[in-house]
C-alpha cells in the first residue's frame, strides 16, 4: 500500500484503538498490523508526539512476560481530537469514494 496513505491514517488508527482501551506500544503495532502493513518504528514517534500534545497520558503496568510496559490512555482532549479526525475522515473518504465511482463508471 502507498506509504503516504498509511502515514495519513496511522494517527487515526492509533486514536481509535486507544478510545476502546488502554494499550502499550507493541500491542498497538500488532493490532494495526492485522489490517495494514506498517513498521513498528512508525508508531512510537507518533505516540511520543501525541502524548506531548496532551492527547494521551501514560503509565507503567507490570507484565508477566518481562519488564513493565508503558500503557497509553486517551485523554478527554484526545477524545475530542479523535472525534474531529473521524468526522474529517468520513467526509474525506466519502468524497474520494464518490470520485472513484464517477471515474470508474465512465470506463
Amino acid at each position: 500500500m502507498n506509504v503516504q496513505f498509511k502515514k495519513g491514517v496511522l494517527e487515526l488508527c492509533v486514536l481509535v484503538l486507544l478510545d476502546k482501551q488502554d494499550r502499550y506500544g507493541y500491542e498497538l503495532v500488532q493490532k494495526i498490523s492485522d489490517q495494514i502493513e506498517i513498521s513498528e518504528g512508525s508508531v512510537y514517534p507518533l505516540l511520543r508526539r501525541l502524548t506531548k500534545e496532551g492527547y494521551f497520558t501514560t503509565y507503567l503496568r507490570e507484565s508477566s512476560e518481562g519488564p513493565s510496559r508503558k500503557y497509553y490512555k486517551l485523554t478527554e482532549q484526545g477524545r475530542e481530537y479523535l472525534n474531529k479526525l473521524v468526522a474529517e475522515w468520513r467526509q474525506f473518504s466519502k468524497g474520494v469514494d464518490q470520485i472513484i465511482e464517477e471515474g470508474m463508471a465512465h470506463e
